[in-house]
């Protein structure tokens, strides 16, 4: 039976029982009707109404339940279906609702699987580009200026040795970057010893004291929540050292309920009513290709709290 069968029978049940009340009951109504009669006929009417809305209130409750639903969902932050209940067309729809979001939900993460793959993949082919020409180039020039300052009058040995120093730092900087497209170590040592690694590259920054707790008796993970992980790990502490203003960050990486729990907590200003950013929205997306839960948020006592919680899945241990 559809929805508007569903009101109108409602509604015929109503107005039927009570003109039966009225014909059948003691009272009757007169030609010129008194105003006793009146009274007993707006309160009918009320009656009626009130009956009337009650029913529907009771029938359209799950629509306005799926109506909330609709308005707050997020393919980003999965949460609980709607209830499947109510009668007829308003159980298909919350049902044909729910199934919308599965298949929206498993397109998006095939969609995004496909591209952060590709993205990995080309950040692979830049930072072997530039470990292997850029930086060979780099080393090349660092030995010509080395050669060259050896015969060089001793006037311009200075210049040429601060040369090499800007020359030294360049290429230490592009081996940085291709550390950071391309997480070597995680390939070959595994995840804790490239988050110690990461952790090198943030104590650089002047200011900011970092506080790790690392468990070393992590659960089995495959490669690619490893390498979640690390990615999630390195944008949020890349977003404390650059954009939060803190003086501490506590990073810590523990088993939980036969999963992994990374929580990164920092002192700084919070991330107030900010929409969130690009980096952000790509820790959701590669939390969900290994059915992680990422929440961020603000932190107590101030600053923010970026907290992952990875299932635990068979594969070779951290």
């Amino acid at each position: 039976m559809s929805l508007f069968w569903r009101v109108f029978l409602i509604n015929a049940a109503v107005l039927t029982a009570a003109t039966a009340l009225v014909l059948l009951g003691p009272v009757s109504v007169s030609t010129r009707f008194v105003l006793t009669e009146a009274l007993i006929l707006g309160g009918g009417l009320v009656a009626m109404l009130v009956a009337n809305a009650l029913l529907l209130r009771v029938g359209l409750a799950p629509l306005q339940r799926l109506t909330r639903a609709m308005g707050t969902i997020d393919l980003l932050k999965p949460g609980p279906r709607p209830t499947v209940a109510g009668h007829a067309g308003i159980a298909d729809l919350i049902a044909t609702f729910n199934a919308m979001l599965d298949r929206l939900e498993s397109e998006r993460a095939t969609s995004n699987a496909r591209a952060l793959s590709a993205q990995e993949d080309e950040r692979r082919r830049i930072a072997q580009e530039l470990h292997d020409e850029v930086g060979q180039t780099l080393t090349a020039v660092l030995l010509e200026l080395r050669r060259v300052s050896d015969h060089a009058p001793p006037q311009l040995r200075d210049d040429l040795r601060q040369v090499r120093e800007i020359t030294r730092e360049s290429l230490d900087e592009i081996r940085r970057i291709a550390r950071r497209l391309r997480p070597g170590v995680l390939e070959e040592l595994g995840l804790l010893a490239a988050l110690r690694s990461l952790f090198g590259e943030v104590s650089h920054h002047n200011g900011l004291t970092l506080r790790r707790d690392l468990a070393t008796d992590l659960p089995a993970l495959d490669d690619a929540a490893e390498l979640v992980i690390y990615r999630v790990a390195q944008e949020g502490l890349t977003n404390v050292a650059r954009h939060a203003g803190a003086s501490r960050v506590d990073f810590s990486l523990q088993p939980v309920g036969g999963g992994v729990q990374l929580r990164i907590r920092d002192n700084g200003r919070g991330t107030g009513d900010a929409p969130e950013g690009a980096g952000i929205r790509g820790m959701r997306e590669r939390a969900l290709l290994v059915g992680a839960r990422l929440s961020v948020g603000p932190a107590d006592g101030g600053g923010t709290l970026v907290q992952l919680d990875v299932p635990g899945r068979p594969g070779r241990a951290a």
